[in-house]
């Protein structure tokens, strides 16, 4: 690939350590509803995913109506652990601080949820006017959608960009718009985790810790 033009990173699972916090809590909550799934089968099929999209899959593979209020309930909760437990990813704001391109944030997260998800862990400031949420697409991951709309914001065409995703859907939307993507596998959501692999999702690299970063693009690094 070209040098990149445009850095997009994904938001749960690469910028916060906020995927397994999520998956824990909607085990537990589906739990109460009579439904039993594992971390391994909330990785394999909602990661990447906006609640929306979950919810709908939920309801169709497990024949369950949730009542109206458990997503804002859900929400709630959720919120309230992140406050207590969310932490920016080990050396990702380093390696933002340091780059030689411009960046921005693409995410499935609602803006109420990325909002306080930034400000929990002092990235706010970072990517204030560089971030784009799946509200603002009709169609979410797999769909490139999401990724084409944070680069056309950004005015950089999509052969020009780089995406950092840790999800498999995630990864099938940037090839889907032809970006480069690397698949981050360092958040704690993936210790142990035995995904079979996609054979759509492919990414071009992969690597475990920010620390390596710049060792793979030392063209990105700000000199």
């Amino acid at each position: 690939m070209p040098h990149p033009q445009l850095v997009i990173f994904d938001c749960d699972g690469v910028l916060i350590d906020s995927e397994v916090i999520s998956a824990r809590m909607l085990v537990a909550e589906l739990a109460e509803y009579g439904v039993t799934i594992d971390l391994d089968y909330v990785a394999k099929h909602f990661l990447g995913r906006s609640y929306p999209v979950v919810l709908a899959q939920i309801r169709a593979e497990f024949g369950i109506g949730l009542p109206e209020g458990f997503e804002a309930d859900y929400r709630t909760r959720l919120m309230r652990a992140f406050r207590t437990e969310l932490k920016i990813v080990d050396g990702v704001r380093e390696v933002i601080e340091r780059l030689a391109v411009p960046y921005c944030l693409a995410t499935s997260s609602s803006p109420e949820r990325l909002a306080a998800s930034l400000e929990i862990v002092g990235l706010t400031g970072l990517f204030a006017g560089l971030t784009t949420t799946a509200t603002e697409v009709g169609k979410g991951k797999p769909a490139p959608d999401l990724f084409l709309k944070a680069a056309e914001k950004q005015g950089v065409a999509p052969q020009s960009c780089l995406v950092i995703e840790d999800s498999f859907a995630g990864i099938r939307a940037a090839l889907a718009a032809e970006m480069e993507v690397w698949h981050f596998k360092g958040a704690s959501h993936m210790t142990g985790l035995t995904l079979p692999p996609d054979p759509i999702a492919r990414p071009h690299r992969e690597f475990a810790s920010f620390a390596e970063f710049f060792h793979l693009a030392p063209q990105l690094e700000r000199k």
